[in-house]
């Protein structure tokens, strides 16, 4: 970019997470002298009017989140533009011919296409191979600002929690709602817990994105004991929740890369995510969260695993197919979360007294800069 441009911007999917992430890219972007203007896809019907859009605005250069939502609008309107993957478009719109085509011929014209991971590079230069010298990898990068006015009693009480603040195990699960986040995956495990334990809930936040999944995920969450619904909140509020939780799951099908897992993880709060590709690129079993398969093992190993750690600041070892937890001081005991060979790597924030499990990720990086 030799000088300041008109930068429009498009965001593929309309809730939060990817809203903030897009955000993030455009105060780079501003702060270099561009003009940007950030727009949700589902604002325009069809590709005319993002044309319209375009001319009236007298814009320059496009980004678009999302390959098949962001990108096919802006297909032939004569300006350059580049494409982030989303999550979505490489594991869910790929499988579905007409739109595995769309999204071949929008890489033919956009000047550059993002990946959040090597995966995902690799899966995009798969299916379209004559893209592949314009795909780049550039992970996400993520900025945490608690709300440090939050009431977090205030918040247990409108969730209709009624355990005291310093007893409560929350585990958070932050997603928009619809199937490929697959939010009811954990709740009948983490209801019969609660039956068990009275101060372990689920919490499940986030925007009604599917109407017609979102009736059957308040239906379920209506009738089952220790799991609770929230709407969406803003952003710093959301954050001051991951703090004060005690950790932050994701049951997703299938995810790009999970911007609620790394927030969690620049809070320093521990992280319990399902093993799928997306998530298995960000979390090293047992080094900086936990993966799992199976819910009902998986929340009984999780329960037993922080406990020794929390008495002796030491890993426990962890059969993640649902073997018994095995208290093993044994040097290599730790296994990875692919089913890989035994790591001796250490747990990041653990000092020996163990007060800290999964404490310390400040390895995030920076905000993308190649756009």
């Amino acid at each position: 970019m030799s000088g300041p441009l008109r930068l429009h911007t498009e965001v593929g999917l309309s809730f939060f997470a990817s809203s903030v992430l897009t955000l993030g890219c455009l105060d780079h972007l501003e702060a270099a002298g561009h003009v940007c203007i950030l727009k949700d896809a589902f604002d325009f019907e069809n590709p005319s009017e993002i044309s319209n859009f375009i001319k009236a605005e007298n814009l320059e250069a496009a980004v678009a989140l999302h390959l098949y939502r962001g990108g096919r609008l802006l297909q032939g309107n004569g300006i350059p533009f580049g494409i982030i993957f989303g999550g979505t478009d490489l594991n869910e719109d790929v499988n579905q011919g007409d739109k595995n085509k769309v999204m071949g011929k929008v890489l033919e014209e956009a000047r550059f296409a993002v990946a959040f991971t090597e995966s995902m590079k690799e899966m995009a230069q798969r299916q379209w191979p004559h893209a592949k010298d314009k795909i780049y990898v550039q992970s996400q990068g993520i900025a945490t600002v608690p709300n440090t006015a939050f009431n977090w009693n205030t918040f247990l009480q409108c969730s209709e929690i009624n355990q005291s603040a310093d007893n409560l195990h929350l585990f958070l699960l932050i997603c928009g709602l619809r199937q490929v986040k697959d939010p009811l995956y954990l709740v009948d495990a983490f209801s019969e817990w609660h039956q068990e334990e009275p101060n372990v809930y689920m919490v499940i936040v986030g925007p009604e994105v599917d109407p017609v999944f979102t009736r059957e995920v308040k239906a379920k969450v209506k009738r089952t004991p220790g799991v609770r619904l929230i709407r969406e909140m803003a952003q710093e509020d959301l954050h001051a929740v991951m703090k004060n939780c005690f950790a932050v799951v994701n049951s997703s099908v299938s995810e790009g890369m999970s911007a609620a897992i790394l927030e969690a993880m620049d809070l320093e709060v521990p992280v319990l995510a399902r093993n799928i590709p997306g998530n298995s690129a960000v979390v090293k079993h047992e080094v900086t969260g936990l993966l799992f398969s199976d819910p009902q093992r998986t929340l009984k190993n999780t329960v037993r695993q922080w406990t020794y750690i929390e008495w002796t600041g030491e890993k426990s070892h962890w059969r993640e197919e649902g073997e018994e937890v095995e208290d093993s001081r044994a040097e290599g005991s730790s296994a990875t979360g692919d089913g890989g060979p035994a790591t001796t790597s250490p747990t990041p924030g653990v000092d020996g007294s163990g007060s800290s499990f999964l404490a310390g990720f400040n390895s995030i990086d920076p905000l993308v800069e190649t756009i």
